[in-house]
């Protein structure tokens, strides 16, 4: 069965708790099984890379790491602020993200 998270890639978020706390930045990958998200600036993690063909430097690389779903929240598009997110079926069967705050559709 498939985990269901309140976020999408390409969503912009607000961490609300750990060492980021307050910071905003936009979803690069969503990992539903692990229940994590990867944000753009978001728990930077350093990566040491021996030399390599593709890489003959090697060295120290920086890059996002995951962190759990449940310490973001999304940032609704319309009203600019943190919000919750509920589901509404639209016309047919289409599943719609609706924010808490102002009731407008996020998708």
């Amino acid at each position: 069965m498939q985990n269901k998270l309140h976020v999408r890639k390409g969503d912009l978020v607000q961490v609300l708790s750990g060492e980021d706390k307050g910071k905003s930045g936009k979803i690069l990958e969503v990992l539903p099984k692990k229940g994590r998200v990867v944000v753009e600036g978001i728990n930077i993690i350093k990566k040491h890379t021996r030399p390599t063909r593709t890489n003959p430097q090697g060295g120290v690389i920086e890059r996002p790491g995951p962190i759990h779903a449940s310490k973001v929240m999304l940032i609704c598009p319309s009203c600019k602020a943190p919000t919750r997110v509920s589901r509404r079926r639209e016309e047919g069967k289409q599943v719609v993200r609706v924010c808490k705050r102002c009731g407008k559709p996020v998708d």
